[in-house]
């Protein structure tokens, strides 16, 4: 009862953060993170244990592949480039550069633990930077690398912290060993994503052929698909979480969605809008709930003189620290990739000054970082000695997620300000382009059906006739025609066979200019919800028209004559 009364209680404080969110000037995290802070305290605030392993299986996966499939592919092809070298090397930069730094200040910090703190801080939190780089704060491109990276660096991040944990445990650590078993270990989580990909394709189509099944089947299915990859992955000791990003990288290109009914398609539209919501709105109230356990138990290390300000003062440096290193890893990229492209002889990508601040101050911290540091182990060895400097670390690591989410909610929208954005006109005829495409290619399809029957005049009527009533939809996207037409009755057949194909090829149509790059997925999803929605509500206003109601009321009178 006390699972189900915690699980009701997060679940309206996320839907109260959503309207905080409107009235207060703060990112929703913070917000999140607040309320949680509240619930925590004062001393008989709620106490909640985090499950770390419970914490990666129930949340990670399927917000991570929410991420991989909302990213635009277009985009992260262009910037690949720049995301992987944020997502892997930044990530070994800072666990070096960190690490070591980390040592040398807290000498009572074991190097490979140092090594294991500065891997869990490595990954930037998705949602936070989402949150806080908003649409209107930065050029797309910037934001698109933000997400991209944010995206894979879990999985890198994570995998280090493995290495570390291991050589704190052992006492042996190689550099060139980690390095190999890091490649085999991404390799195995994207096999594993590929794979579970294609086996749920393979499943959604067998649904699909056994016909009248109801459309949340097939949406429970998909929903199974990043939980599946990631214990895949994690059976075998790869990468559970790159296998839920690959998954949700690559669902698209799967063939997936086309075997999904348009009801099933239009469902899991509108549920991953709530899922990415709730879980991350969990997430960042159950971070809020751990903070104030972590920050009572200053750790002796930080608090020489018995003062508040010291830890906060250690936090605040080690927070600085990692943004330097950050900002040294972007310049520094920045500089490789504008020499690789202009002897290349390619237009390359400048960062300004002000971007690459914006860049670094972006980098926030968030779940992945607390879920990660609480997984140490408490001991080195059953019934052996506790495992060292675990609880200053994890405080660190709390104080770095809290100090980064608010230096970036401070602080970017000043240094952001004035920054040029993309023209706004892109995405608005990427748009009107696809919508002008789609219509005339379900016009060219439905007058070649109509063409079609001219051997068979009552076939060639009949679609004559409904064409004339399809048609004004794809033109004004208004409605089905009248619905008042007893033609309507006897033509449903030919009604659902022809809306089948002009949806066949607008879908083709718009997937011919997504590979073509002159749209994004983003522009694709937009539209084809559009159609689907449209197409739905003319199936309904069909289905409930008067002319279907009076069919039963004849025959009754029929009968009776």
């Amino acid at each position: 009862m006390a699972v189900a009364t915690l699980i009701l209680l997060l679940l309206v404080l996320v839907a109260a953060s959503g309207v905080l969110v409107r009235i207060l000037p703060l990112p929703l995290p913070i917000i999140q993170i607040g309320l949680g802070i509240l619930l925590a305290w004062p001393i008989d605030g709620l106490r909640v244990e985090l499950e770390p392993e419970l914490f990666l299986l129930v949340f990670v996966p399927p917000l991570l592949f929410i991420d991989g499939l909302l990213l635009p592919k277009r985009e992260f092809a262009e910037l690949a480039p720049r995301i992987f070298g944020l997502a892997f090397g930044l990530v070994f930069f800072t666990v070096v550069v960190f690490g070591y730094a980390l040592h040398w200040l807290l000498p009572q910090v074991p190097l490979p633990v140092a090594f294991a703190l500065a891997a869990v801080l490595s990954p930037t939190d998705a949602v936070a930077v989402s949150s806080i780089v908003g649409r209107d704060l930065v050029p797309a491109h910037i934001r698109h690398i933000l997400e991209g990276e944010s995206l894979l660096n879990d999985a890198s991040g994570l995998v280090v912290l493995r290495f570390a944990v291991a050589a704190a445990l052992t006492g042996q650590f190689s550099i060139g060993e980690t390095a190999m078993t890091f490649v085999l270990v991404a390799l195995g989580g994207a096999l594993a994503g590929f794979a579970m990909l294609w086996a749920t394709a393979k499943a959604l189509r067998i649904v699909a052929r056994l016909g009248d099944i109801r459309p949340e089947v097939e949406v429970v299915i998909l929903i199974l698909l990043p939980f599946a990859a990631y214990l895949l992955a994690e059976q075998f000791h790869f990468s559970g979480i790159l296998a839920a990003v690959t998954a949700g990288l690559y669902v698209g290109r799967s063939g997936l969605f086309g075997s999904l009914s348009i009801p099933a398609r239009m469902q899991n539209m509108a549920l991953i809008e709530v899922l990415s919501f709730t879980f991350n709105g969990v997430i960042f109230l159950l971070l809020g709930l751990q903070l104030p356990t972590i920050i009572r138990n200053v750790p002796p290390d930080l608090s020489l003189y018995g003062t508040i300000w010291e830890p906060v003062l250690a936090v605040i440096t080690l927070t600085l620290i990692l943004l330097a290193i950050r900002f040294a890893w972007i310049v520094f990229g920045s500089a490789v990739r504008g020499a690789v492209d202009r002897w290349r002889g390619r237009a390359s990508l400048r960062l300004t000054t002000r971007l690459k601040v914006v860049m670094t101050l972006a980098g926030v911290r968030g779940a992945i970082t607390l879920a990660g540091i609480l997984s140490l182990p408490l001991v080195i060895s059953e019934n052996g000695p506790p495992f060292p400097a675990r609880d200053l670390v994890v405080f660190i690591a709390a104080g770095v997620i809290i100090c980064s989410l608010v230096l970036a909610s401070i602080t970017l929208p000043v240094v952001a300000r004035g920054i040029p954005l993309d023209d706004e006109d892109m995405n608005a005829n990427e748009e009107r382009l696809a919508r002008q495409v789609a219509a005339e290619a379900a016009i060219a399809r439905i007058e070649e059906m109509v063409d079609e029957a001219h051997a068979d005049p009552a076939l060639h009527e009949a679609r004559l006739a409904v064409s004339q009533r399809l048609i004004p939809n794809y033109r004004q996207r208004l409605g089905a025609g009248d619905a008042d037409d007893p033609a309507a009755v006897d033509m449903q057949p030919v009604l659902q066979s022809m809306r089948d194909a002009a949806l066949d090829a607008e879908r083709a149509a718009l997937v011919d200019l997504l590979r073509a790059r002159k749209i994004n997925d983003t522009t694709m999803r937009a539209v084809m919800g559009e159609v689907m929605l449209g197409l739905a509500l003319s199936a309904r206003k069909q289905a409930n028209s008067p002319a279907r109601a009076k069919k039963p009321a004849a025959k009754k009178a029929g009968a009776k004559r």
